[in-house]
């Protein structure tokens, strides 16, 4: 099968040694997207990775195309109604990062509820006074983990590790894991109610973009920190904004923002086949602001970015591949 990997690092590139035995195999640094996809036409698979866009209309321009297999247990960035139209596979990675993923959620919580990178700021600057620095104590204070799928379960042993109360909201609630990990479901406005920290782990879809907004930030706690290693649109960011801007929260740890590959680039937004009414500008405005306040902490899509995560990635992504082209396909989100 002709096979391409698009965002592939060096270290990838040799990885797919195996796979390149058996197959037609490139490998390209570049996202695909509309001005990378006229050199892959002929692709039967392929890899993306977050920066990546598969709408219809780069699907459309692979006429070729079998399987996308994503290097990401998020698939928000492929068109799964074109994929289905056509009759294309589509592969995920899905357990790879609980553990990754939840320990960047309580970096971030970590580095504002103790001034981190401020205290580091000031003392690399030759300032050692306190004033302004006073931290936050994590033990016995309330957790709210919104999402209890694999990352959020290890978020809620590793709050468990601080000494913090957990409650949890989840779509379809998990009982067992409830029983097993000691903590308690409730609706989504009552956990946000008691929480001084509400941590984000679902996937983005239909139920969940802007599930946290301007009523949402109404019933926290005054003083409360946000963190989303989730996808950025689960929170309406003008909302998140307001929030801050008034005091409500006391701050956020931000892995993930709306609008991202345009933050990136944001030349994108004068592609000449781009319509400029398809950018929400006025939420590009306002990612920008959140980069600018102090209490706000933002990585760049960063929390799954370690050895053994990536290594995890790469080769369920190449089992992904092989399966397919045996006839046993694995991994499938249910779109062919």
């Amino acid at each position: 099968m002709r096979v391409v990997l698009f965002e592939a690092e060096d270290w990838e590139k040799k990885a797919c040694a195996k796979l390149m035995r058996r197959h037609d195999v490139r490998c390209t640094t570049a996202p695909l997207n509309i001005t990378t996809v006229g050199e892959f036409e002929d692709a039967e698979v392929i890899s993306p990775f977050v920066a990546s866009r598969l709408d219809s209309g780069i699907i459309d321009r692979l006429p070729d195309l079998k399987l996308i297999a994503t290097r990401s247990a998020g698939y928000d960035h492929i068109d799964l109604t074109a994929c289905r139209e056509r009759s294309i596979a589509v592969a995920n990675v899905p357990d790879y990062g609980d553990a990754t993923v939840a320990e960047h959620a309580f970096a971030l919580l970590l580095a504002l509820a103790r001034n981190i990178v401020e205290s580091v700021a000031l003392t690399r600057r030759g300032g050692f006074s306190m004033a302004g620095m006073r931290g936050l104590e994590l033990r016995d204070k309330v957790i709210a983990v919104v999402g209890t799928g694999r990352i959020g379960r290890r978020t809620i042993e590793i709050a468990h590790g601080f000494g913090m109360k957990v409650l949890a909201f989840d779509q379809v609630e998990d009982a067992a894991a409830a029983t097993r990990l000691g903590f308690t479901y409730g609706a989504l406005d009552e956990v946000l109610a008691q929480a001084d920290v509400v941590t984000l782990h679902v996937p983005s879809s239909p139920d969940t973009v802007g599930m946290i907004g301007e009523r949402q930030f109404d019933v926290m706690k005054d003083g409360a920190i946000l963190i989303n290693t989730a996808r950025g649109n689960v929170v309406d960011t003008e909302a998140l904004v307001r929030a801050l801007a008034s005091g409500k929260l006391r701050a956020a740890g931000l892995d993930v923002l709306p609008q991202e590959p345009l933050i990136r680039e944001e030349a994108e937004i004068f592609r000449q086949n781009m319509a400029v009414d398809t950018v929400d500008l006025k939420a590009l405005v306002a990612n920008h602001v959140l980069l600018r306040f102090p209490n706000v902490l933002v990585t760049p899509h960063n929390a799954y970015n370690t050895d053994a995560a990536l290594r995890r990635i790469i080769d369920t992504t190449l089992a992904n591949i092989e399966g397919f082209a045996a006839g046993r396909p694995v991994n499938l989100v249910g779109v062919a």
